[in-house]
């Protein structure tokens, strides 16, 4: 084995039942190297890195880290062995502090008393947040803050470690763009230290800019190795899926019609204040804008899940006056949330009851659950949406990340939405699901329906919105056309530019 290679695994091998998870893998990472692993959603990624880590044990195969045959048995293995991991899955421990978090189960300890050193542990949490650039207090609850925030907590937590091999597991995922620049400046110095990223990213930008060599999976095999810099992104495609993937961003021109929503000055003090759009039939309305800028916040008190200060939002031109969830549902109006997991799904029921969890008024009988209307609009929404389950009594929890989405936008289309709001639509999955997510939008718009889309993702918002909207600290910077709208218009509003600064770096 060449001396700077830090992880060569060779022909892992996980079954699951008569489900062939691994068949076979192998992945050798050099040391103080940014590697990134693809795949779409399934295709093996997260059963390798939990091999890696100890959460799995192998059917078969070799592990060697710096050189020498390793048996990780357990997540404690792996950590002597100096490996870490931030898993897409947020496993903070809601109620207690970041810095407790961060140490949990090893907080330092004053030597002369043998209490935990709360003082100590809170001043190092706070370094290890200043080195990744995070304005969040160590004394805040994970509870309180933005997933973004439990994000680069999670992240800060693996640092603290020591660790000389870092698994990044959809890092960016809730970060924007000009968050995730940070983050990439410390992957950059962590490398040039001499540690060894793994970077698991569906962003395809994201790879080109940070890491130095690829390995792809797919069904549970090797697909591929290049180098970034060689790595063509058709290419890169093709080896994920299988196939060519020709428009990632399938937007189809729809005849607008009458205004269907509109939101009137709406302000919720220190979120953000005096909001105003209006969206019509047939149009995707794209918002913008960074991180803290208010947008989830803006779509979860128009769908009535936070109590406006003051304002208006009007469906068909009627107030909509009570604004509560049930209040929106009844008046057409589906959120589909940014965190699918914690708020989007109930992962331990089947797939069946996550998918008619908000309707089921429309499945009752003459007195109980018509368990055949139930049967036949799942079956045909998991059709529409073609999401991937043998049995939809199955838990929710045993699906792929974009099949879980499906199924969250799949609960809210039984709603028979008009208007349909989806906060980070994409976030965490595959490039072939995001095609047919991307796919379903413009399906929607097709047949009348006002799609209101928040993403952090620039080529998405460009590629499927009709016109944007962006938001700064709150308020609405600016509005742009989609003839108009270009990376760098948009990114100047979001950061407080002027229109007409931002017309200028058009």
């Amino acid at each position: 084995m060449p001396f700077d290679e830090a992880i060569r695994m060779t022909g892992i091998a996980k079954s699951y039942g008569g489900v062939h998870a691994l068949k076979g893998v192998s992945l050798a990472v050099r040391k103080g190297s940014v590697h990134a692993l693809l795949g779409e959603n399934g295709a093996g990624k997260s059963t390798l890195m939990k091999i890696l880590m100890g959460v799995e044990r192998p059917d078969s195969g070799e592990i060697r880290i710096h050189g020498r045959v390793e048996s990780i048995i357990n997540p404690a293995c792996a950590r002597r062995l100096g490996i870490s991991m931030v898993f897409q899955e947020i496993n903070s421990v809601r109620r207690m502090s970041v810095a407790d978090n961060i140490f949990l189960g090893r907080e330092p300890v004053d030597p002369r008393t043998g209490l935990v050193d709360f003082r100590r542990m809170h001043r190092e949490a706070a370094a290890y947040l200043a080195a990744l650039q995070a304005d969040i207090a160590t004394t805040a609850e994970p509870a309180g803050l933005s997933v973004a925030d439990n994000q680069l907590v999670e992240i800060a937590k693996a640092v603290s470690f020591g660790a000389s091999i870092i698994v990044m597991d959809e890092p960016t995922s809730a970060l924007s763009d000009v968050e995730a620049g940070k983050l990439f400046s410390v992957i950059r110095r962590l490398a040039s230290e001499g540690i060894s990223i793994i970077f698991i990213s569906h962003k395809l930008d994201e790879i080109y800019e940070i890491c130095d060599s690829i390995t792809v999976l797919r069904d549970g095999a090797n697909a591929g190795e290049t180098n970034a810099a060689d790595a063509d992104r058709g290419r890169l495609i093709s080896m994920m899926v299988g196939r060519e993937v020709k428009d990632l961003y399938p937007k189809v021109p729809s005849a607008v019609g009458v205004e269907l929503l509109r939101v009137d000055g709406l302000t919720r003090k220190g979120e953000f204040e005096d909001v105003s759009f209006a969206v019509s039939r047939g149009e995707i309305l794209g918002i913008a804008g960074l991180m803290g800028s208010g947008r989830t916040e803006l779509a979860e008190t128009i769908f009535g899940l936070r109590e406006a200060d003051s304002g208006a939002v009007f469906v068909d031109g009627e107030e909509l006056k009570a604004r509560l969830p049930r209040d929106a549902i009844a008046a057409g109006i589906a959120l589909v949330p940014e965190d699918r997991k914690n708020v989007g799904l109930m992962l331990r029921l089947p797939i069946r009851d996550n998918i008619v969890a908000a309707s089921l008024r429309s499945c009752l009988g003459r007195f109980l659950i018509d368990r055949g209307k139930v049967s036949g609009a799942v079956s045909g929404l998991g059709r529409k949406l073609a999401i991937k389950a043998p049995d939809p009594s199955l838990p929710c929890s045993s699906l792929s990340g974009g099949n879980q989405q499906k199924v969250v936008i799949a609960k809210w289309l039984m709603t028979e939405p008009r208007i349909i709001i989806l906060d980070e639509p994409t976030r965490g999955i595959d490039v072939g699901t995001k095609a047919q997510i991307h796919g379903l939008m413009s399906a929607l718009a097709a047949e009348g329906k006002a799609v209101l889309m928040i993403s952090s993702e620039l080529p998405e918002v460009l590629g499927m919105s009709d016109r944007v909207i962006v938001l700064h600290e709150g308020r609405v910077s600016g509005e742009l056309s989609r003839g108009s709208a270009t990376p760098e218009r948009v990114m100047a509003l979001a950061m407080g530019e002027s229109e007409k600064l931002s017309e200028e770096r058009a």
